[in-house]
């Protein structure tokens, strides 16, 4: 059996993943502020969709240039790039607070946005390139586990904090992650990493170097990578979705406090996350990644719309199974995808990682649903939004079925 990881490449591993934590604990903190700012400037809950929405567009515009940034100079200067425009986001929380502009707020996330594009950009398909190409879903879901770590203390942490009291400054957190932010790029500047190239996928691709033109033309002409960005836009429509207003639901129909539902996010939702990508790291040795995809995604469908139909505990109980199966699908699908990249894999990344607007189109269906219906039915998107990365799993079986023939 092969390593997950290369024993040459375990330290820059190491350094990867702790940027899986970054952007794990700064996502998941969109989720407190969506409730936050619906009542620190007296906002509706489709009006803090918004929260999402400007953050998941630094996401969609930023994602192609930190492709050819990365294309261009490397990951270490992807990483470092987006580490920066993090820290200036972060900082520009504190002007925005004083002026208790929910439109600087916005602007502020839009920066974070765009420097977690860069980011993921970088560490996605590097994560993927640290090792053998066969176990590459496996070493990913490993990696995006550390980010399920960030995701359960973020909540806790900077929801215990502002839902604490009503006199709490959401400037303190940012600006403590922003100090943080400017420590670890200066780490990263000095960190060995290896200058390794395009590994997944590159034994089909040609020697000579693309255009960019021309690798953006040979990936959108690939039926097998579309198919995979459109399953990975639609899991951003769930997953997202139920992230932004998990707080509302269970402070609604849940019985929850606001400190309360934010312990109940980190340790109950996000906590199962976490675990279920560490144990989707470990199946995925022995099970084929589209076998374990097809029965996550039917289970975490079955799962929202069990929430939906608003059946007292058992859809609470339905809300925290969506987090256990929904794990494993983002780190599989994009592992899956990146190997038809041709070679061309940070360009290929860019393009994927442009999916998380999704997740601005969910939440804000939800949002409207909730305010017009109620926020149980606003669960039929996530559970409708599972259903075509159900149909490019079972795709994905039968071309293994059909090449194993």
């Amino acid at each position: 059996m092969s390593r997950l990881v290369s024993k040459e490449y375990a330290l820059p591993f190491a350094l990867i993943t702790s940027l899986f934590f970054l952007w794990g604990f700064a996502r998941s903190i969109l989720d407190v502020l969506n409730k936050h700012f619906q009542e620190f400037l007296s906002i509706s809950i489709s009006e803090s969709a918004l929260v999402q929405g400007t953050t998941y567009l630094g996401y969609f515009l930023m994602a192609i240039p930190a492709g050819l940034i990365i294309s261009r100079g490397g990951y270490r200067r992807g990483i470092v790039g987006g580490l920066a425009l993090f820290a200036v986001g972060a900082f520009l929380f504190i002007p925005a607070e004083s002026a208790r502009s929910f439109q600087m707020f916005l602007g502020a996330l839009f920066l974070i946005g765009c420097g977690l594009a860069m980011l993921e950009t970088s560490a996605n398909p590097f994560a993927t390139e640290l090792g053998d190409p066969q176990t590459a879903p496996s070493r990913l879901n490993l990696a995006q586990a550390f980010n399920g770590l960030g995701c359960i203390l973020g909540p806790v942490i900077v929801g215990g904090f502002l839902f604490s009291s009503r006199d709490a400054h959401i400037a303190l957190p940012y600006s403590l992650m922003g100090a943080g932010v400017i420590i670890i790029a200066i780490l990263f500047l000095r960190a060995p990493l290896p200058a390794i190239g395009d590994n997944v996928g590159a034994s089909n691709a040609k020697s000579e170097k693309k255009s960019p033109g021309k690798t953006l033309l040979a990936l959108l002409s690939s039926r097998h990578f579309m198919a995979g960005w459109g399953a990975l836009f639609s899991y951003e429509i769930a997953e997202i979705s139920i992230n932004s207003l998990f707080i509302n639901y269970a402070t609604a129909d849940g019985g929850f406090s606001r400190q309360g539902a934010s312990i109940f996010l980190s340790f109950g939702g996000l906590a199962l996350f976490m675990l279920a990508r560490v144990a989707g790291s470990y199946v995925m040795k022995y099970i084929a990644a589209s076998k374990v995809l097809t029965f996550c995604s039917a289970s975490a469908a079955l799962c929202a719309l069990t929430v939906a139909l608003n059946i007292g505990t058992v859809s609470t109980g339905a809300l925290l199974g969506c987090y256990a199966f929904e794990a494993i699908i983002f780190p599989t699908i994009f592992a899956l995808t990146i190997i038809e990249a041709q070679g061309e894999v940070k360009f290929a990344s860019s393009l994927l990682m442009m999916t998380p607007i999704g997740g601005a189109v969910g939440t804000l269906l939800m949002g409207l649903i909730a305010e017009k219906v109620s926020l149980s039915t606003s669960f039929l998107v996530p559970a409708i939004a599972f259903t075509p990365v159900l149909f490019y799993s079972l795709a994905l079986a039968r071309r293994g079925k059909s090449s194993a023939k």
